[in-house]
C-alpha cells in the first residue's frame, strides 16, 4: 500500500510519537510504502528545522536519510488547477495522483476537506493507525 504523509504527520511522529510515531514506526517495519516528492521533503526539513529550533533538540538526520534511501521518490506532475482552499496542500494530491497511491494521512482541514478527490482517501493518524496498523 502506497501513502502519503502530511508534514503534520511526519513532524509530529518525530518529535512527539502518539499515533503519528506508530505510523512512522509502521513504515520501519515495511507494512506500507512512503511516497513523496522533492517538495514533501523540502518541507519536511523546513518545518523539522524550525521545530527544532524551539523544542528540544531532536536528530533528524538518520530518520531523513532513511526517508531518501527507502521512500518512494517521485517527480510530481503538477495540478492542472488547485484543489485544496490551502495551495501548499495540492503537493500532496498531486504526488497521489501522479504516484498512484491512495491514501494521505493528515490532520490538515485542508486536505481532509478534499477527501475522495481523484479516489484518494484522507484519514486521520488514529484512523489510519486502528484501521491499517492494528491488525
Amino acid at each position: 500500500m502506497k501513502v502519503i504523509l502530511d508534514t503534520n504527520i511526519f513532524i509530529s511522529g518525530v518529535f512527539f510519537g502518539g499515533p503519528p510515531g506508530k505510523i512512522l514506526q509502521g513504515w520501519r517495519d515495511r507494512r506500507f510504502t512512503l511516497v513523496l516528492s522533492p517538495e514533501i521533503l523540502d518541507e519536511y526539513q523546513r518545518v523539522a528545522k524550525v521545530l527544532n529550533e524551539k523544542c528540544p533538540p531532536v536528530d533528524l538526520t538518520e530518520i531523513l536519510e532513511l526517508i531518501v534511501v527507502e521512500a518512494d521518490m517521485i517527480q510530481s506532475e503538477p495540478l492542472k488547477e488547485p484543489v485544496s482552499a490551502d495551495p501548499d496542500d495540492d503537493m500532496f494530491i498531486a504526488c497521489a495522483l501522479t504516484s498512484g497511491a491512495r491514501l494521505i494521512v493528515s490532520g490538515d482541514k485542508h486536505l481532509l476537506n478534499v477527501d475522495g478527490y481523484g479516489g484518494i482517501e484522507v484519514l486521520k493518524s488514529r484512523a489510519f493507525v486502528d484501521r491499517h496498523l492494528l491488525n
